[in-house]
């Protein structure tokens, strides 16, 4: 069957766009293949700097012939729809149709023979479609021909077009066509210094071929793989280490067509910087990589870098001049840095009363006092020194009015960390000025420092409160102050601390803080009125951003939104979104730690087969109790009467519920939640033997409704510990 082989050869595509434009150009072709009847055997796209490639396997050389029925008009219906009918099927007369019997009536029927055409012809239509529609984030136009430029949008100028069509065995053919004038053919072009002359290929092995006798790595994951192993052999010979850099690494095989890697360095002076300054301002200017002394640990003042050339002197030209550029700019960072530790952090907070956080939040000095007064607060819940989490929380934004921050945003934090430690500030504020802002990601680390964890989750829910205050909710994939990582943020520290947080307090305490005050009012005295039931309206003065018939609102809306979150990161680790779904329907979505301890301890149970059979028994009493409620229309709820037992089973069913209820309830609240998972077990035996022996539907209605009420009872005994009527078989 024959392959195609598709290559837009263009100037420079920018390295952070390559990946999905290589897989918009795999989907948008292979899509529309599909949707024309070709369905292929297998696709792969590439990109470098200056092509994009598509080779697509096993397409067949022509489109299957299509047979399909289009109903017409009733028999009798008038001319005018017979008419249209016959020209929008293409037939001369009635004659050509059948006839289909229906119970509405007799309906004409017209047979559409479609024949397939040629696959080559398929595709020399949708190519050109898919080339001009191509979703680039940022394209240009150029080539102005009669004082108008090109009609063609596209990310740099477009050169040429490769197209070529055809089975293994056979001189493959040009799939013709043109985009702005630009013709498609077999040719392509190497490297654009080392082999720029033109290139006739034919199929992709031979393509992919050709290019690399002409110093084009095509695949990028064989560049990438190159660059690595080759700064790794590099460093590893001079008894330095490679600092491994994912992301860099990715945006440098974006960047060259035939990798290089060289090492060049710096002056010894400049690691007195920071490393973390170091790094970003080699990676930031000149996408190099930094390195390491194998024995000690430290930045040496080495540095990788990747030429897109062989050069004729070895690369010395070329390692000059990144040593050229990174030395004024290490001078700069060096300056900043140098410049800012002669400021002490305290002395540049009255900058923020400037800076607006957001408008309807007051300013960036307005939310680190509220933050300073939210991390005292949670300071003693997570085993926190008061004074010290309140001089972190004091500290921890100020390093954002730094230089060296103002040049690389990314070391955020962490130079506040740097500046606390150089001005004399406690190890724990210091660390707390850095690791207030994680995780900042799933994979981020968790901080475990208690001052760290009071200023982390202050910083969070001040800012979840107050968005959610002013109705700046995620909505769908929008969530642009991101909110649901802070939440997760919040999870993940309260859980990996294993700390016992109560969330509704701590949201009460932040709402105090965000409430405007009047007269004489105490941060206490607002708490204690944000916390009563019926909160006094006249007492709050308007302009905050909550009013006061909003504040029990917006705590169950932020608890039902942390209960999402806590929901997905459970699944994401493996829990049955049932046995979730089980625990929440309980309530309680206050206390994290004490959900997952009950999904962990629910989930070793129905593994159990106790708590297998147990949850067949709890089905069956849950799925009678429904069909006769129904039927009665009324809850079968209260306790039965026990005279009306008249069964030994339903005397020890009902004896056990009682010693059951009793033993998990108190398993339960002494958080023993394996206790009450064992004593929900000692139910099996009874619930088996009443099932097996008693008659639910007694013939008499009394009977009958005690039963029911039984079995109710088994459901809201077992609700002790999870609805079972959420878990499915």
């Amino acid at each position: 069957m024959p392959d195609l082989l598709l290559e837009l050869f263009s100037e420079e595509i920018p390295a952070r766009m390559q990946a999905k434009a290589a897989d918009d150009l795999r989907r948008m072709v292979t899509d529309k293949l599909v949707a024309e009847g070709l369905v292929y055997e297998g696709a792969k796209a590439f990109a470098t700097p200056r092509r994009l490639a598509l080779t697509v396997h096993g397409i067949p050389a022509r489109q299957p012939d299509l047979k399909t029925e289009r109903r017409g008009p009733k028999m009798g219906a008038p001319d005018a729809a017979v008419q249209g009918f016959l020209k929008a099927t293409g037939l001369n007369s009635l004659d050509e149709a059948k006839i289909q019997r229906d119970p509405k009536g007799d309906f004409y029927i017209a047979l559409i023979e479609k024949p397939g055409r040629d696959a080559i012809d398929v595709l020399a239509e949708i190519l050109p479609v898919i080339i001009r529609t191509f979703p680039w984030p940022k394209s240009m136009r150029w080539g102005a021909r009669s004082g108008k430029p090109g009609s063609l949008s596209w990310v740099r100028p477009l050169h040429a077009i490769t197209a070529t069509f055809g089975p293994e065995t056979e001189e493959p053919d040009v799939v013709k066509f043109s985009v702005d004038g630009i013709e498609t053919g077999q040719t392509t072009y190497g490297h654009r210094f080392m082999a720029p002359a033109a290139i006739n290929v034919r199929r992709f092995e031979d393509y992919e071929a050709k290019l690399k006798a002409a110093k084009v790595i095509l695949d990028p994951q064989a560049r990438k793989d190159i660059i690595f192993a080759d700064a790794k052999e590099l460093t590893f010979a001079q008894g330095f280490e490679l600092v491994e850099d994912q992301v860099l690494l990715d945006e440098v095989s974006g960047l060259v067509e035939w990798p290089v890697v060289m090492m060049g360095s710096f002056e010894q002076e400049y690691l007195a910087i920071p490393e973390e300054v170091i790094r970003a301002t080699i990676r930031n200017n000149q996408k190099c990589f930094v390195v390491r002394d194998s024995k000690t640990g430290k930045l040496t003042n080495k540095f990788v870098l990747t030429a897109n050339i062989e050069a004729a002197d070895g690369g010395k030209t070329i390692v000059s001049g990144n040593e050229r550029v990174i030395r004024p700019r290490l001078s700069d960072a060096k300056f900043f840095y140098e410049t800012d530790l002669k400021t002490k952090l305290e002395d540049r907070l009255p900058k923020f009363e400037q800076i607006v956080f957001h408008e309807k939040l007051g300013t960036q000095a307005a939310r680190i006092k509220r933050i300073e007064r939210l991390a005292a607060e949670i300071a003693p819940l997570v085993g926190a020194d008061v004074a010290k989490a309140t001089r972190a929380a004091h500290l921890a934004k100020a390093d954002l009015l730094t230089e060296v921050v103002g040049e690389f945003p990314e070391v955020q934090g962490l130079m506040g960390k740097y500046y606390a430690l150089a001005q004399g500030e406690d190890a724990s504020v210091a660390a707390a000025c850095e690791e207030h802002y994680k995780p900042q990601g799933p994979t981020d680390r968790v901080p475990t420092d208690p001052v760290s964890v009071a200023v982390a989750l202050a910083d969070k829910v001040d800012t979840l409160v107050g968005f959610w205050a002013i109705d700046e909710k995620p909505t769908g994939s929008k969530d642009p102050y991101a909110l649901r990582r802070a939440a997760l943020g919040v999870i993940r520290i309260i859980l990996e601390q294993s700390g016992r947080i109560s969330l509704t307090p701590i949201f009460q305490d932040a709402i105090a803080l965000h409430i405007v005050r009047g007269g004489d009012a105490t941060f206490e005295n607002i708490v204690r009125i944000v916390r009563n039931p019926t909160p006094d309206p006249t007492f709050l003065r308007k302009g905050g951003p909550i009013a006061a018939d909003n504040l029990a609102s917006l705590v169950g809306d932020l608890l039902a939104f942390f209960a999402d979150r806590l929901k997905v990161q459970l699944r994401e680790q493996g829990a049955r979104h049932d046995l979730v779904d089980a625990v929440f329907a309980l309530g309680g979505q206050d206390d994290l730690l004490m959900i997952v301890r009950r999904v962990e301890a629910l989930g070793k149970f129905l593994e159990s087969d106790d708590g297998k059979n147990l949850l067949a028994g709890i089905k069956r009493a849950s799925n009678i109790l429904g069909i006769e409620e129904k039927k009665d229309k009324r809850a079968f709820d209260g306790a039965p009467d026990a005279a009306l037992y008249g069964l030994v089973e339903e005397k020890a069913l009902a004896k056990a519920i009682g010693e059951v209820q009793a033993e998990a309830s108190a398993a339960v609240a002494r958080e023993d939640f394996a206790a009450a998972m064992s004593a929900m077990a000692k139910l099996r035996p009874p619930v088996d033997a009443f099932f097996d022996k008693v008659r639910v539907n007694d013939d008499d209605p009394k009977v009958r409704e005690n039963r029911l009420k039984l079995l109710n009872e088994i459901r809201s005994a077992t609700r002790a510990v999870a609805d079972f009527s959420k878990i499915q078989d």
